[in-house]
């Protein structure tokens, strides 16, 4: 039986972005590094927070951020409780 190999994070990432080029047609992306952030950071976000039981402590640890940090990106993305 064989399987097929999973895309590691970057090769979703790089077949996603090559999709939205492609469904630009041909017009200039504006703000791609903050968009990719964003989109990237919130379920980043929502995972820690639910490994961590929702301990920003522990969470800020994983993440390497600084616990202030940490809470006003969650704050950001309408996460905080």
């Amino acid at each position: 039986m064989s399987t097929t190999p999973q895309p590691n994070l970057q090769d979703s990432v790089r077949e996603n972005m090559r999709v939205y080029f492609d469904d630009l047609g041909g017009s200039e992306p504006t703000n791609l590094h903050d968009m990719l952030v964003k989109a990237v950071e919130k379920p980043l976000l929502e995972m820690v927070m639910d490994r961590a039981q929702h301990n920003q402590s522990r969470a800020a640890q994983w993440l390497g951020l600084n616990r202030n940090t940490l809470r006003k990106k969650l704050l950001e993305h309408g996460l905080a409780e």
